[in-house]
């Protein structure tokens, strides 16, 4: 029995003071009581927490994967087919190569991180490596940063030398995400 319960056992009781008892047992609620009263101030907190790992869960499958994805099979084959040949090929194949690898990584670690945050959009106790959580967000965003200010530009310099190249990507992508029309004759 904690020491905040409260007792009724004939052994505690003081019978040369009952009023004490009252008193002590008061202490006991209050405390108890104190500890209810933080309930409210963290149940918004927690409850952010299960909503921002839900959401996490549904974007990181259906964006970030997607994005990567749309990067390998579209824009990295097109940039690296429109490059012109000798060092800047050359420069485009080892931007590709890291930014390709960098997906591997984030997504090897958002893979580590899925089934706790399954547990935390659930309200479920949970193992979840905080520092992996960060060290995600940071290694996103340093890669986007570099993919922003190196390997974009660079793409639109690339691929505004020939117009039709830049449509062909636009055209691809947007393919991409047309659904099939089901036509019956």
């Amino acid at each position: 029995m904690s020491t905040a319960t409260v007792s009724s056992s004939p052994a505690t009781l003081d019978s040369d003071a009952p009023l004490t008892n009252f008193t002590q047992c008061h202490s006991g609620i209050l405390k108890r009581l104190n500890a209810l009263d933080e309930l409210p101030a963290l149940l918004a907190p927690a409850a952010r927490a299960r909503q921002i790992a839900e959401q996490s869960l549904e974007f990181f499958r259906e964006a970030i994967f997607e994005h990567h994805l749309e990067e390998e099979r579209e824009l990295f084959p097109a940039v690296i087919a429109s490059a012109q040949p000798g060092e800047e090929l050359e420069r485009v194949k080892v931007m590709t190569k890291r930014l390709t690898q960098e997906h591997r990584m984030i997504e090897a670690l958002w893979k580590s991180l899925e089934s706790g945050l399954k547990r935390v959009a659930k309200g479920q106790s949970t193992d979840l490596d905080v520092s992996d959580v960060q060290r995600l967000v940071t290694e996103y965003t340093a890669h986007a940063g570099y993919e922003e200010a190196e390997f974009l530009p660079l793409s639109e310099k690339i691929l505004s030398r020939n117009s039709n190249h830049m449509a062909a990507l636009g055209l691809s992508l947007h393919m991409r995400h047309v659904k099939p029309v089901n036509a019956y004759i």
